[in-house]
């Protein structure tokens, strides 16, 4: 079973974009776009990847 985890490596601020990526098997690239449409368009996006960055354990394979 796939777990969702934050990115040990695909990480810019805490790993939050780049784990959904590894989950979705997608480009954080693009993922990052993502969120940044959405933080820009309601600005729930912050408080969003805040609860996030909170909740979404580390990835504990190094």
């Amino acid at each position: 079973m796939k777990k969702l985890y934050k990115s040990n490596h695909n990480k810019m601020i805490d790993g939050v974009c780049g784990g959904i990526a590894e989950y979705f098997g997608i480009d954080p690239t693009l993922v990052r776009l993502g969120w940044a449409a959405f933080c820009a368009i309601g600005g729930s996006g912050f408080l969003a990847y805040i609860i996030a960055a909170v909740i979404i354990p580390r990835n504990p394979e190094i």
